[in-house]
């Protein structure tokens, strides 16, 4: 059976994948995802865990990705409240796909620095002083 592609997205996709851009394209987002999996969960903690990041844009990340149901949000009332956030199911589904997304990102960079470290070494040099002449240029003989 032989299906054809659509040639275009249809609005569908295109409203997923804008949803999807929106909550997880901000470098911050992966950020927060990846250190909440590893168990920091205390806003004080994320701060201090991601390097760069503001208290304003680490509450905005936290709002679009509970908003999204990636993360849920507990309090614990005490003379201090207690603020934990946790991954919900669909959560930890996005947390390992951003793993393996990571991974693939340093398996390919590793690959590219090889391959650079091997065209560098593979490059023909020219002749120094005292070097063979074999790789010179060949001198032309005067016409008679």
């Amino acid at each position: 059976m032989n299906m054809m592609k659509p040639g275009y997205l249809s609005l569908k996709e295109r409203t997923a994948y804008r949803r999807l851009e929106d909550v997880v394209g901000c470098k911050w987002s992966a950020a927060v995802l990846a250190a909440i999996a590893r168990g920091v969960t205390r806003p004080g903690q994320l701060e201090r865990f991601i390097p760069g990041i503001s208290t304003k844009v680490l509450n905005e990340r936290l709002r679009k990705l509970l908003d999204y149901g990636l993360i849920t949000r507990t309090e614990k009332p005490g003379r201090v409240l207690e603020v934990h956030y946790q991954l919900t199911p669909t959560g930890q589904k996005l947390s390992a796909i951003l793993d393996q997304l990571r991974e693939l990102d340093e398996e390919h960079a590793r690959q590219v620095e090889a391959a650079r470290e091997g065209a560098a070494t593979d490059a023909p040099t020219l002749p120094g002083p005292g070097a063979s002449p074999t790789l010179a240029r060949p001198r032309k003989r005067p016409r008679s």
